[in-house]
């Protein structure tokens, strides 16, 4: 880990316990029922990797979801998981 979103070498790091294919598909429906999103993060809760200029989050499918610093600075403010369709909204003070 190359550090936190708010601080270099954080040592924080976030459990999240891989669930079910059947409970990914109930949170993919619940979220899209709530206009498509997830869950709602605070960017220092993301791990940031400077190597590739992305911030990430574990996901509940086991994946990470995943948004460039581009992205941000472009106004994005959802966080993509590549192997579900579950996304986050980044909670960030501009």
């Amino acid at each position: 880990m190359e550090g936190g979103a708010g601080e270099a070498g954080s040592s924080s790091s976030i459990k999240v316990q891989k669930v079910s294919e059947e409970e990914v598909r109930r949170l993919e429906e619940a979220a899209e029922e709530a206009g498509g999103v997830y869950d709602e993060i605070e960017i220092e809760d993301l791990e940031w990797q400077e190597s590739d200029q992305t911030f990430y989050y574990p996901c509940p499918c086991g994946d990470r979801f995943q948004i460039s610093l581009d992205e941000l600075l472009d106004g994005e403010d959802i966080a993509h998981c590549p192997s579900c369709s579950l996304r986050l909204r980044i909670v960030y003070d501009e």
